[in-house]
């Protein structure tokens, strides 16, 4: 018999819906391992200055556990990361936490019809493994020479002992977590040197700070927070139609064109900011005080990459050599090469990664064949450009739980997806993504896996990956009964 029926893995806003979603269907026999001292995920671990959602703040949120108190249209990371301990404490999860114990191997065994777990504090065997992780959770270094003889950090770690006013600094990449520090760091430096390999898009950004008389009014009326969501979601999902329709995402990219003029008066620095690819093509990235602290006299913008770094200098791809003080990567993470994948392992001992062989996939993101009783929160092929994690968690929670509570009522022992519906799935998002902007927009971005293959996007609306991801079919998966295996 196994220790438990569930074994979450992490403990952010995915293990941490998951846990208040088992809690909710009766299942109280599960652990939620984190290897860190706290819980958070991503919104624990990056702390680098101006860190914030670039999705509204109430469409940033269980739908089951609203929060009327955000002071922002567009939350910051210390009240995401508030509000995912308070929901977790209002819930009841905090006792299934067990943090300072990662998850070192996983094994499937067929012959037990359970999960069999290595940790970092012993072993301990699950029915049931939901992993959630997440793909904004290990740094992606880059892959030059890295011998900088001053302080070296990710913005992901960020070192706040280094003292960055007066220095000389450089930020390799202009990504979604660059966009926001930049901003912020800018005004302390000296010299500010941004290595930007490609251009990227940058749209106005809605935010705002929310009086006290709207946020009274959301914590007493509950249809205004109600209402707000789903506005908020109708205007996401309009944002949408774009991405499946690059005719209409080159309308919405004349925004980006006319902020950046607006806000850059150098033609030159200007067209060095210019993308050359369609908007949505990489993730779109919003704000209203990059463009202005780019444009800034303390600024250096190196339309290059990085090719190394030595001693106190950094060397461009194009050859130019820059003296700093102290180098930040916003690089971004390791968005398709999973870590966990080389972790999970079938009843044969082949891992998640064997398996995939560079290019993850998973039936509606969640789960695979061969790997029963497996479910991947924030799995392949969900990714959109345009809503919020938490409605894609919701659906695949929905699923998960459906195919839990039928295992528990119906006395199965195991189910795993069928190989044919799963590849069925998988070969439908690579033709519809065919003719979106992710793949007709002309650019290189992290939504490709090491095999060229777009293995992140979901090639369709929000509302029918909602319909679709949340409906546990039974007849999709090859189940076991519990009087089979005793048998």
């Amino acid at each position: 018999m196994a220790d438990h029926e569930v074994l979450v893995i992490g403990a952010g806003a995915s293990g941490i819906g998951a846990a208040i979603r088992l809690l909710q269907a009766g299942i109280t026999s599960f652990v939620v391992l984190e290897k860190a001292a706290a819980l958070g995920g991503t919104w624990r671990d990056n702390t680098y200055p101006g860190c914030a959602c670039d999705v509204p703040s109430a469409l940033y949120s269980y739908s089951f556990a609203p929060n009327p108190s955000w002071t922002r249209a567009f939350a910051g990371q210390a009240e995401i990361r508030a509000y995912l301990e308070s929901t977790a404490a209002r819930y009841g999860v905090v006792p299934h936490l067990r943090f300072g114990v990662e998850m070192l191997r996983a094994s499937w065994s067929d012959a037990e019809q359970h999960w069999e777990v290595s940790t970092s504090e012993g072993s301990l065997t699950a029915r049931a493994l939901i992993t959630g992780t997440g793909p904004w959770h290990e740094p992606l270094m880059p892959s030059i020479p890295l011998s900088f003889d001053g302080p070296l950090f990710h913005s992901s770690r960020w070192d706040h002992s280094v003292e960055l006013r007066g220095k000389r600094v450089a930020v390799i990449g202009t990504g979604a977590s660059a966009v926001q520090f930049v901003p912020a760091i800018q005004p302390l430096v000296s010299s500010l040197h941004l290595y930007q390999r490609t251009a990227q898009w940058v749209l106005p950004k809605p935010d705002h700070y929310v009086p006290s008389a709207e946020r009274w009014l959301m914590r007493r009326v509950p249809a205004a927070q109600r209402l707000l969501r789903l506005l908020e979601y109708g205007g996401m999902e309009a944002l949408g139609v774009g991405f499946r329709h690059p005719a209409v995402m080159r309308q919405i990219q004349r925004v980006g064109a006319w902020h950046l003029r607006r806000s850059v008066h150098d033609p030159l620095l200007r067209a060095a900011l210019t993308p050359s690819y369609t908007l949505g093509c990489k993730r779109i990235l919003m704000s209203n005080d990059y463009y202005p602290a780019v444009a800034a006299d303390n600024v250096s913008v190196h339309p290059t990459g990085v090719a190394s770094m030595s001693g106190s200098s950094v060397v461009g791809a194009d050859g130019s050599v820059t003296a700093v003080d102290v180098v930040v990567l916003g690089t971004g993470f390791k968005i398709l090469d999973l870590p966990l994948a080389t972790r999970v392992f079938d009843a044969a001992g082949k891992s998640l990664d064997d398996h995939w062989q560079g290019s993850p996939s998973a039936y509606l993101g969640t789960t695979v064949s061969g790997f029963p009783n497996l479910f991947n929160l924030l799995g392949p092929s969900l990714g959109t450009g345009h809503t919020s994690a938490f409605m894609i968690l919701e659906a695949q929670l929905d699923h998960t739980l459906g195919a839990l509570t039928a295992m528990r009522d119906r006395g199965w022992s195991s189910i795993s997806v069928r190989a044919g519906v799963e590849a069925a799935f998988n070969s439908s998002v690579q033709s519809a993504l065919r003719s979106t902007v992710y793949e007709t927009g002309g650019c290189a971005s992290y939504y490709r896996d090491a095999n060229g293959r777009n293995s992140f996007n979901w090639p369709w609306s929000s509302r029918r990956l909602r319909a679709q991801v949340g409906r546990f079919s039974p007849a999709d998966y090859a189940i076991r009964s519990g009087a089979e295996v005793a048998s």
